[in-house]
């Protein structure tokens, strides 16, 4: 792909559009039929993932490709060819000419859109999620970025599909140091942070953070660090909009936080039902003048309820580096030379290191920060560093050394974070690694023990890092010799992994 600009004979790049976790976009022509389309090229597969596991990650695009190609509705973007080029796929689509709904709130300088455009927007992308429902297909990763309006008003959501691809190749955006993909967590439903299988109503309340974000300038729950986000997702009630902004039509109000409601069953049955009750509000209902209470909605916090205050989040959830949100506040990386070849910036970097064994953990850092750490984020930023110094030691083949400094890095976090920060956990995690590895399997079946019962009260008991602690426990169960205990393990780890990603998941068929 570095070496020319045409693919399979037919797409010519033209210009790069934008880059993201997934890939690059390129505005291209398709020299058959004469057209310009949109040509998605997705990050090759790194040397870390074997023969059978890429073998299974191209079966599993062609076969999202193929069901985002069948979706034929005006508010979703049409997809005409898919395929493979030199080791890099790809896939062809409309070309648009609008901006997402992320650049249109950049443009407004973060400053909510006009309200007659939101209620539209939100009518539009209901209806297109109604058609794609019906079909059977979830998006699973809907927000402002993934939605465009077009110069003429139409709205069209894009990327079915690659969401769950990307998943599973574990490169749709930034991994944080607890190995939980993120990119932003503003637009996750409960449900998808619990690790728990998500059906259309995951997206109703995706959409329901986007259409939050854009009609009041701020996302439903605004906070400092991607983990007080997760949580404000999972246990606080979220400010009404119009305590925002208070012109908004007061059924908008009310639509927008029912598809806030915490549990699936709270909020609309479905995205028709959505589309119905937008319609009649657009109808009967107009907007409300006048102020209206300013003071911030209480959680509630009594007995039997469900929710906590904010100032009771727990204590794994501060201090933690912030995440994203999608109005354009950390500025894109620039775009490179078209002349310098597609792939060069993802396959140049750590291609001489010895390839490490295949794990399921997938914690990463930050790139080495060695200036002396004088508050508790520069000593955060220092550990990150050095968690990515000890996993590259470990991918060298040097265990001990990569033992020494986890060991290091996971005592200095557990006495900053506390014993289950998702951190700490995943230090105490890389040095169970490295026991395995040096011949020490009883320290590290004790080791991956308590990191899987650590996460297992955090995460849930079958969310993807609980059940990698998990599969490491089986793992050393093996080196010691306890074959049948080996065994039960997995059974388990398999069936919760067909419960939640589905028997054609790359895990749960490895």
């Amino acid at each position: 792909m570095a070496d020319t600009r045409l693919i399979q004979s037919r797409y010519r790049l033209l210009d790069l559009i934008g880059r993201g976790g997934m890939g690059e976009v390129w505005r291209a022509r398709d020299e058959s039929l004469g057209r310009l389309v949109a040509v998605k090229c997705l990050k090759p597969m790194g040397p870390q993932h074997d023969q059978a596991f890429t073998r299974i990650l191209r079966e599993r695009f062609r076969r999202e490709a193929r069901v985002a190609a069948s979706l034929q509705h005006r508010g979703v973007t049409v997809v005409h060819d898919f395929g493979e080029h030199e080791g890099v796929l790809y896939l062809v689509m409309e070309l648009l000419d609008g901006q997402n709904l992320s650049q249109l709130l950049e443009e407004n300088q973060q400053r909510p859109l006009p309200v007659d455009h939101v209620v539209d927007i939100a009518e539009q992308v209901a209806d297109a999620l109604g058609y794609t429902h019906r079909q059977g297909i979830v998006h699973r990763d809907l927000k402002p970025a993934n939605i465009m309006r077009l110069t003429d008003g139409t709205v069209k959501i894009c990327d079915f599909g690659i969401a769950r691809l990307g998943r599973d190749i574990g490169m749709t955006s930034r991994l944080t140091t607890t190995g939980i993909a993120m990119g932003t967590p503003h637009y996750m439903s409960p449900e998808q942070i619990g690790g728990k299988e998500v059906d259309h109503r995951s997206d109703l309340y995706s959409l329901g953070c986007v259409l939050y974000e854009i009609a009041t300038g701020v996302p439903p729950f605004d906070l400092a660090d991607p983990w007080a986000i997760l949580v404000g997702h999972r246990d606080t009630r979220p400010e009404p909009p119009r305590t925002h902004r208070a012109e908004l039509p007061g059924f908008f109000d009310r639509v927008v936080l029912d598809l806030l409601a915490k549990t699936p069953d709270e909020r609309p049955a479905d995205a028709s039902d959505l589309r119905r009750r937008i319609v009649l509000g657009r109808s009967g209902e107009q907007p409300v003048p006048g102020a209206v209470r300013q003071e911030p909605v209480r959680p509630a916090s009594g007995p039997g309820s469900s929710v906590r205050p904010e100032t009771e989040l727990p204590f794994w959830a501060r201090n933690m580096t912030s995440g994203h949100k999608a109005n354009g506040s950390v500025s894109s990386p620039a775009l490179p030379d078209p002349a310098a070849g597609l792939t060069r910036r993802w396959t140049t970097a750590a291609s001489t290191a010895a390839p490490r064994p295949p794990l399921t953990d997938g914690s990463a850092g930050v790139p080495p920060a060695r200036s002396a750490p004088t508050s508790a984020p520069d000593r955060l930023t220092a550990l990150a560093s050095r968690h990515s110094e000890g996993v590259d030691l470990g991918r060298l083949g040097r265990w001990e050394e990569a033992g020494e400094v986890h060991r290091a890095v996971a005592a200095e976090r557990e006495s900053i974070l506390g014993p289950d920060h998702p951190d700490t956990l995943a230090s105490r995690y890389e040095v169970g690694l490295t026991l395995s590895r040096t011949g020490r399997a009883a320290d590290a079946l004790r080791e991956f023990g308590q990191v899987a019962a650590g996460r297992e009260r955090i995460l849930g008991p079958d969310h993807p890092q609980t059940l990698g602690a998990r599969e490491q426990t089986a793992y050393v169960l093996g080196q010691l010799g306890r074959h049948f205990e080996a065994h039960q393990v997995y059974a388990a780890v398999l069936a919760a992994r067909e419960r939640s990603m589905g028997p054609d998941h790359p895990d749960t068929l490895r």
